[in-house]
């Protein structure tokens, strides 16, 4: 390539642009008119405070009535707050216990798994939870 051909490429290809930026000067992105990331964050996170009620799957339903567990209504609404509370702080799957009786809650799913009562819980191990809460 000889310098013609470079000055060519150069005056056709090549658009300068802006100066380098100074150091310590930050980015200065402009405005768009989609909604910014924190109005997202923000709007997301206040949704998901208005949860939906916990549901109890159909083998928690036969292993609270199986052991004679039962839960007022006053129990459940503890229930859902603590699951509220649970899944602002990134819980998946808890481990909820409630006086004598212990459950374990899908946090994701807001469903209640399994019920165990006092006699069942001495000598058990449960699995596959990342968290516990005490109501």
């Amino acid at each position: 390539m000889d310098s013609n051909d470079i000055n060519r490429v150069q005056s056709s290809a090549i658009i300068p642009g802006p100066g380098p930026r100074p150091v310590g000067q930050p980015v200065q992105i402009p405005p768009t008119s989609s909604e910014s990331f924190r109005s997202a964050l923000e709007r997301a996170s206040s949704s998901s405070s208005t949860s939906e009620p916990l549901k109890f799957s159909a083998h928690a339903i036969a292993r609270l009535q199986s052991r004679n567990i039962s839960l007022s209504n006053d129990d459940v609404a503890k229930m859902n707050a603590m699951a509220d509370k649970a899944a602002a702080k990134g819980a998946k799957n808890s481990l909820f216990i409630m006086r004598d009786t212990a459950m374990v809650v899908s946090i994701k799913n807001r469903t209640v798994i399994t019920a165990v009562d006092a006699e069942s819980m001495k000598e058990n191990v449960f699995t596959n939870i990342d968290s516990a809460a005490i109501i």
